[in-house]
C-alpha cells in the first residue's frame, strides 16, 4: 500500500514537471530529486565562492583605478551569487554549515576551471570572456529549471554574469589593440584557458551519470555536449573580433552539421583536476579553510548580536 502511494506521488510529481509547473520547497518530491538538487546547487554555490580567489588575486595589481573598481564589483557579485545559491539549497533541508564543511573536506566538488592559476592581467579578461561565457551558457537554461528557488535565484545571477562576460571581452579587446607584448599576452591567456573552459560543461554525455535523470526532471534543459557545442560556435566567431585564434587546429566550420567541429578534449586532465590533482586545488581549498577559520569571530559576533536583539524584542513585547 505504502509502495503504491509512493508510486502515485512520483507520477503526480513527474506530471507537474512535464507541465512546467515549478516545484516549491513544501511540495512533495522524490528523495533523489532533492539530493540531486542539493548536489548541483551546492556545487554551484561553492564554485562562485572559490571562483572569487583567482580574480581577487588581481585586485591590487589591476592596471588602473577603473579596472580595480570593476574587478572589485565583479568579485562582490560572485560572493552574492554564492549566498543566493546557498540560500536556495537550504530550502531543501541542508544547512549552510554542512555544505561548507563538505567543501572544506573535499566531499563536495566545485567547477574544475577554478583550479587553474591567473598568471597575467589578460587571464582576468579571458576568465570574463570564456569562463563567465561558459557559465552563462550553462546558467540561462537554469532560469527555467523545475525547482522554483533555484530558478528565481538564477535570474539575477545571469544578468550579472552577462555583465561580467562583456567586461572580460572588453579587457581582451583593449589588449588586442595594444602593443605587440599586449597582443601576445592576450593570445597566451586564450591558449591556456580555452580547453579548461570547454571542460567546464562537464563530461561527455555518454560519461555523465546524472544527465539523463536531470533532463527528465527538467533540472537541466540541455545536455553537456549540447551546451558545449553552442559555446564553441559562439566563441569561434567572437575570437575573430579580437584578431586572435583559438588553440585548436581542428576547429573548422561544418556546413553539413551547421556547427563548428573541434578537436578532442583531454578528459584525463579533466578527471585529474576533478579528483583534486589540478594546478591549484590544494591552494584553493587551503585559502577557503583559512578564511573560514579566521572569520569565525564575525559569525560569533553576528549570532550574539541577533540573540541579544531577539531577547530585547521579547522583553518589550512582554
Amino acid at each position: 500500500m505504502e509502495k503504491q502511494a509512493t508510486i502515485n506521488l512520483e507520477q503526480q510529481f513527474q506530471d507537474r514537471v512535464d507541465q512546467d509547473i515549478r516545484i516549491e520547497p513544501k511540495d512533495w518530491m522524490p528523495d533523489k530529486y532533492r539530493q540531486t538538487l542539493i548536489r548541483q546547487i551546492s556545487q554551484h554555490a561553492h564554485s562562485e565562492i572559490v571562483g572569487m580567489l583567482p580574480e581577487g588575486n588581481w585586485i591590487t595589481r589591476a592596471p588602473s583605478l577603473r579596472r580595480k573598481a570593476t574587478l572589485i564589483a565583479k568579485v562582490q557579485d560572485e560572493a552574492g551569487h554564492g549566498l543566493y545559491l546557498y540560500s536556495a539549497a537550504e530550502t531543501l533541508g541542508i544547512s549552510r554549515a554542512e555544505m561548507i564543511d563538505q567543501l572544506h573536506t573535499g566531499k563536495a566538488k566545485y567547477s574544475s576551471i577554478f583550479n587553474y592559476p591567473t598568471l597575467t592581467w589578460a587571464d582576468i579578461g579571458t576568465i570574463g570572456w570564456l569562463v563567465d561565457g561558459a557559465a552563462i551558457m550553462n546558467q540561462v537554461p537554469l532560469c527555467r529549471t523545475s525547482y522554483g528557488p533555484y530558478a528565481r535565484a538564477m535570474v539575477r545571477i545571469c544578468k550579472e554574469e552577462s555583465f561580467h562576460q562583456r567586461q572580460g571581452f572588453e579587457i581582451l579587446l583593449t589588449l588586442s589593440r595594444g602593443s605587440e607584448a599586449q597582443k601576445a599576452m592576450c593570445q597566451d591567456a586564450i591558449n591556456r584557458w580555452w580547453w579548461p573552459s570547454i571542460m567546464m560543461f562537464g563530461p561527455a554525455d555518454d560519461a555523465s551519470p546524472h544527465t539523463a535523470q536531470s533532463m527528465k526532471w527538467k533540472i537541466k534543459r540541455f545536455t553537456n555536449d549540447e551546451l558545449r557545442q553552442k559555446f564553441v560556435d559562439i566563441c569561434a566567431d567572437q575570437v575573430k573580433i579580437l584578431g586572435m585564434e583559438l588553440p585548436d587546429p581542428e576547429l573548422k566550420w561544418n556546413a553539413e552539421r551547421g556547427h563548428y567541429d573541434f578537436g578532442k578534449i583531454n578528459w584525463e586532465e579533466f578527471w585529474q583536476v576533478i579528483s583534486g590533482n589540478g594546478p591549484c586545488n590544494k591552494e584553493r581549498i587551503a585559502a577557503r579553510v583559512k578564511a573560514h577559520e579566521e572569520g569565525a569571530w564575525v559569525r560569533e559576533a553576528a549570532t550574539a548580536f541577533a540573540t541579544k536583539r531577539a531577547q530585547k524584542q521579547s522583553a518589550a513585547v512582554a
